[in-house]
């Protein structure tokens, strides 16, 4: 038995998501943390084995669906749900031990979307066998379908979100070896860092914080920036806010300004959800595939909670991809107000 593995309080600092599904962080991290601590304590088991084990579960609770019965229904749910706490173990595990691999990520990945579009088939297939409904034909393409959208739309969407971040840097790196001028930070990864911050007071007091990429005022309340997509964290960080809020805060950049500005209870919302660890896109792929693949089946009602749940995914990624489009209007701006200063010292 390993000696070296934390308590429970410092195993779920190390290994839950800051930001995570609200899906996740109610109904699995409460259970799969616990059990992370367990194997890692007691047992060998690497993480690529937990993500077989997930995608084996996968394959019973695809088998439990294409039975079509309501009793093989609620068996294939539980299945499912058992195999998506070992799909969350995987990571946490490799975060623990440091076992974590850019193959694994890859294997986890993959297996991921064999696994939905496999329960996804065999639900629809079993329920048009008994049935003789041809609707959950169109159902089963619509899984598939909206699985494999959405996750090329956030790649997509992290990548060029990525690359804004990288074009305003090296232009503020040309800024600051001509000025000697300090640091960016951008202001989505100030308030993910500090989400207990009162973020619409310190806006109305921060006036220079804004998408033309001012210097932050002392009283916003924020720490040092992280680097994009940065989950670093520790438990001392209100500590560390107040005595930052001292120095020299860097210049802080706002990607999201015309986003809050149209709609202000967003900033109340995500403050809300992000001080419980919950991500403000409310339905993902997560919540999507637990709509489907449990909810449905333990309420024997497949088509109902398939359209409501393809449907708020559309919502949701609609409303990101508008976010994104406003977005790159801050970008816009943002690039604009280098160019005009560029001129003006030029001048």
């Amino acid at each position: 038995m390993r000696r070296d593995i934390p308590p429970l309080a410092e195993v779920r600092r190390i290994t839950e998501k800051k930001r995570d599904a609200w899906w996740t962080v109610l109904l699995v991290d409460p259970v799969a943390t616990p059990l992370v601590r367990l194997t890692a304590m007691r047992t060998r088991i690497t993480p690529n084995q937990i993500t077989w084990g997930a995608f084996v579960l996968g394959l019973v609770s695809a088998a439990c669906f294409a039975f079509g019965d309501w009793r093989w229904l609620i068996a294939g749910a539980l299945v499912y749900h058992l195999s998506f706490i070992l799909d969350c173990m995987d990571g946490k595990v490799a975060r623990l031990t440091g076992q974590g691999s850019v193959f694994g990520a890859w294997l986890d990945f993959i297996f991921d979307r064999i696994r939905v579009a496999l329960c996804g088939v065999a639900l629809m297939a079993g329920q048009y066998d008994r049935t003789g409904d041809t609707v959950y034909i169109w159902l089963a393409l619509a899984v598939v379908g909206l699985d494999t959208l959405r996750y090329i739309n956030s790649l997509e969407i992290f990548k060029i979100r990525y690359n804004m971040r990288k074009q305003i840097k090296a232009r503020v790196r040309e800024a600051r070896r001509a000025e000697n001028s300090a640091e960016v930070a951008f202001m989505e990864d100030l308030l993910r860092n500090n989400p207990s911050a009162d973020i619409e007071h310190d806006i109305r007091k921060t006036s220079t914080v804004s998408a033309a990429g001012s210097e932050a005022g002392s009283e916003a309340g924020f720490g040092p920036a992280s680097e994009p997509g940065s989950e670093a964290h520790s438990e001392a960080g209100s500590e560390e806010t107040a005595d930052s809020s001292q120095k020299p805060q860097g210049q802080v950049i706002d990607l999201q300004q015309e986003f809050r500005h149209r709609f202000p209870v967003y900033l109340r919302m995500r403050s809300f959800l992000l001080r419980h660890r919950i991500r403000t896109h409310l339905v993902s792929g997560i919540e999507f595939q637990m709509g489907v693949f449990i909810v449905g089946p333990l309420l024997d009602a497949v088509i109902e909670a398939t359209l409501v749940s393809g449907a708020l995914l559309l919502v949701f990624e609609l409303a990101i991809i508008y976010k994104l489009l406003l977005s790159t209007r801050d970008f816009t701006r943002t690039i604009d107000s280098f160019d005009r200063d560029e001129v003006a010292a030029a001048a």
